[in-house]
């Protein structure tokens, strides 16, 4: 299987999740399928801003941001539905553009660094908040009536459109500057390209989804709070990635997928489903140190993956 059959293939399956969804809405099953998507979403965000060379360990508090956007201008403003999603991936790219500014100027440890610090502080922020429900947080973000029994199939639509789009944006002019910093900033710099911006632009384009995705989580939850954006998000986000692999953009999907059916499924051990979680993630990473992709690519079963892992420029993020 080539590598654009296999998104080809993951397009397909996003399809047919949301056709489900649109026969059977109110379907335990459906649930699931919303985790899985939102869950893909935030993968695809973290592996976005690795594409640079950077763990984002905010990548929880930009989902966050987005879901309180939508929260607070629903409940508060009573603003549209279809307002509140495109105005929380606004406010998450103008954090975005600040943060980054302010940050990107350092790299590797020193920004994962800072960017577990900014979301601790944007959790204390919604604690300390009463006008956004302080531990509490934001109750009643209802879906309208008349978009209700659609809803889960425009979440998984949606969805599957960001992170296309963060795949689009990978393959262009811009997504080879972002690997282009990655392998060497100097050499980049060198031809007179705007290192900053661009590190800075990949990180904004990341959080627009990530707040784009959250305002949608906002809905499917109906009630947000604090702890539901700590950095555990970012550190699950990049488990999807690992597990998935990280070379191609299905894998952080595949990943996050996968996880979050051992999730759900571990529910049932009570009070130890953290534990067991935590050992799958464990035996995951060391099983599959390059991902199920990579271990595809090995077996050949995806041959432009296989050739990537094998060459000395391959993306080793």
């Amino acid at each position: 299987m080539s590598s654009d059959n296999l998104s080809r293939l993951a397009v397909a399956v996003g399809i047919t999740l949301a056709a489900y969804c649109l026969l059977a809405p109110t379907d335990f099953v459906v649930q699931v399928i919303l985790w899985m998507a939102l869950a893909a979403v935030i993968a695809a965000a973290m592996r976005f801003v690795m594409l640079i060379g950077e763990f984002n360990m905010a990548t929880g508090a930009f989902y966050g941001i987005g879901a309180y956007t939508a929260g607070y201008i629903a409940t508060s403003l009573d603003w549209p539905l279809l307002l509140t999603i495109p105005v929380a991936g606004v406010v998450a790219g103008l954090v975005a553009l600040a943060l980054g500014y302010a940050t990107m100027r350092t790299s590797g440890a020193y920004f994962m660094l800072i960017s577990f610090a900014f979301a601790e502080i944007m959790r204390l922020f919604y604690v300390e908040s009463d006008f956004l429900g302080g531990n509490n947080g934001i109750l009643g973000i209802l879906v309208p009536a008349w978009i209700e029994p659609y809803y889960p199939a425009f979440v998984v639509i949606v969805c599957m459109m960001l992170i296309v789009a963060l795949a689009v944006v990978e393959r262009s002019h811009l997504g080879k500057i972002f690997t282009a910093i990655h392998n060497n900033e100097q050499v980049v710099r060198s031809v007179g390209i705007n290192v900053l911006a661009m590190r800075v632009t990949c990180l904004v384009i990341a959080s627009i989804v990530l707040g784009i995705a959250g305002s949608l989580y906002a809905y499917v939850a109906s009630v947000i709070s604090p702890g539901d954006f700590t950095f555990m998000l970012s550190v699950f986000a990049l488990a999807y990635v690992k597990l998935g692999g990280d070379k191609h953009p299905v894998g952080p999907v595949l990943g996050a997928a996968l996880l979050t059916l051992v999730a759900q499924y571990l529910l049932g051990f009570g009070a130890y489903d953290q534990l067991f979680y935590g050992i799958v993630i464990v035996m995951a990473m060391l099983a599959l140190p390059n991902g199920l992709l990579g271990r595809l690519a090995q077996l050949r079963l995806v041959k432009p993956l296989a050739a990537a892992l094998h060459s000395p420029g391959g993306r080793d993020a």
